[in-house]
């Protein structure tokens, strides 16, 4: 996801000041900031942990006061900086890009690293000839390690419609023994 993202942060931006939201993790790793400078020697990165973007984002809170405040008190500092280009660098917080958008303004450009991604591998895919052909419908299968109705909820909100054959697997189980996760199993938030 870092270089397909860091790849169009270099592209669009118009001022050479580019942003990076991520997690914890992933601002202290500078994988983000590392890979734009590959590209770019000149931009300037600045990057910003916002770890509370993902339960805000798992609860489904994307559109209220308090992911309002949050976006504000986060963004803030990079508002500051008068970035010009924001990458998303986490996979929940393309949920929150409508307030991530607002707090930010509209002369600032929001890159979705996963975006970004699926564009990639759709490209990759289509030079070899192996793109599923568009009358042919796909089937999705999920594999989680957590309790597949905590996934089945958070993942309808990212893809915007009921998931279905999900999958609780066991890593350490040699025999990875998948279990569906029927109507029967799944509970209410």
């Amino acid at each position: 996801m870092i270089e397909p993202g860091a790849r169009r942060a270099a592209a669009v931006t118009r001022s050479g000041k580019v942003g990076v939201i991520g997690t914890a993790g992933t601002i202290k790793s500078s994988a983000y900031a590392k890979a734009i400078k590959r590209i770019n020697p000149g931009i300037e990165v600045v990057t910003r942990a916002c770890p509370l973007f993902v339960p805000l984002a798992e609860e489904g809170w994307i559109d209220n006061e308090v992911a309002r405040l949050t976006a504000q008190t986060y963004l803030k500092g990079l508002k500051e900086e008068a970035v010009d280009t924001l990458v998303l660098g986490c996979t929940h917080y393309p949920i929150l890009k409508g307030i991530i958008a607002e707090v930010m303004g509209d002369g600032v450009t929001l890159v979705d690293s996963a975006e970004e991604t699926a564009f990639t591998v759709a490209e990759i895919l289509g030079k070899k000839s192996l793109l599923r052909p568009t009358s042919e419908k796909g089937n999705h299968h999920f594999f989680v390690t957590d309790v597949p109705a905590g996934f089945i909820r958070v993942g309808s909100r990212f893809l915007g419609e009921r998931l279905g054959d999900v999958y609780q697997v066991n890593l350490d189980d040699e025999a990875h023994e998948e279990e569906p996760a029927g109507e029967d199993k799944q509970t209410a938030p």
